[in-house]
């Protein structure tokens, strides 16, 4: 963290890691991951009703069998399906089809892909971590990968409503507390005195609170390590691909402030992409009017009203 002062006002300055990843690897996102993803869910259902053991024999997420050698399982596991009813398998693909590909449009599929993949990560090393620690081979599905995906989608979109039941309207923001209180109640698990006092079953609810707290840690570091969450709307992300699309035909962006043969010029300090090739530009959607602010002022300026 950085603390700069310009023109009197105290200017805190973060560079975001997630910005500096994507500078370097965004090209190698997969776009419209959500639907490779629910495409690998129908497979993995389809797989169940063919042969009902081969996705435990081979594929889930087998701590002991990674650790032998059969490391195809990290990813492999994503397969499992979110139900084994027909029906409601479909109306959950559907579900997440919707929320990741919302999200994907928020934050571009960059950011989308990152936290996927680290949620996918986490599952890998709680079940890791839990054989390890308690001798238990926790076979994680997709169930807190899921959840966490909805909460996300709640945090960014709180008043969107869904229909429960297909009767019930309920905001988004009141299913995450129902949400979030199933991971707590996963961690909680940890705690609760084994069923019967069956120390089987304590051992196992230890694990699975380790699942459920990597699961909740992904959602929390993604989003509190950044402070620059609120500008990815799907609003900035369409002037970001429109940014990117204009510099792709060599086309001057609509910005009456750029002058000098700059395309694009910061409303704050006046740079422009001539001063800095590694500036990145965008409008402000809170400022009336086009102006356009770097890197450095676009979270930091007073808003044009």
């Amino acid at each position: 963290m950085k603390i700069i002062t310009e023109k009197g006002v105290l200017i805190i300055k973060i560079m975001n890691w997630l910005d500096k990843l994507e500078k370097k690897f965004g090209r190698y996102a997969i776009d419209n991951l959500m639907l490779y993803i629910v495409v690998l869910y129908g497979f993995g259902f389809v797989l169940n009703m063919v042969n009902p053991t081969f996705y435990d024999t081979w594929l889930s997420l087998d701590a002991p069998a990674i650790l032998h050698g059969q490391v195809w399982r990290i990813l492999t596991f994503i397969i499992d399906p979110p139900s084994m009813s027909l029906l409601w398998v479909i109306i959950s693909i559907s579900l997440y089809y919707f929320i990741g590909k919302q999200l994907e449009m928020a934050w571009g599929a960059f950011r989308f892909n990152v936290y996927f993949f680290a949620g996918v990560l986490f599952h890998v090393i709680a079940a890791i971590l839990a054989y390890l620690l308690t001798g238990v081979s926790l076979q994680m599905g997709t169930e807190y990968l899921n959840l966490s995906l909805f909460l996300v989608f709640a945090f960014l979109y709180p008043d969107v409503q869904f229909l429960v039941w297909f009767i019930i309207p309920v905001k988004a923001k009141w299913l995450a507390w129902l949400d979030g209180a199933v991971f707590l109640y996963g961690i909680a698990q940890a705690f609760i005195p084994a069923y019967g006092g069956n120390p089987v079953y304590g051992v196992y609810y230890k694990a699975n609170a380790l699942a459920a707290a990597v699961s909740l840690l992904n959602f929390l570091l993604f989003f509190f390590s950044s402070r620059k969450t609120k500008a990815y709307s799907p609003k900035q992300m369409k002037r970001k691909r429109d940014f990117q699309k204009s510099m792709r035909q060599g086309r001057p962006t609509q910005n009456p402030f750029a002058t000098g043969g700059a395309k694009h010029r910061c409303a704050v300090c006046g740079r422009t992409e001539l001063d800095d090739p590694n500036l990145e530009f965008r409008y402000c959607s809170k400022c009336h009017g086009n102006y356009e602010y770097c890197q450095d002022h676009l979270f930091t300026h007073i808003h044009v009203q």
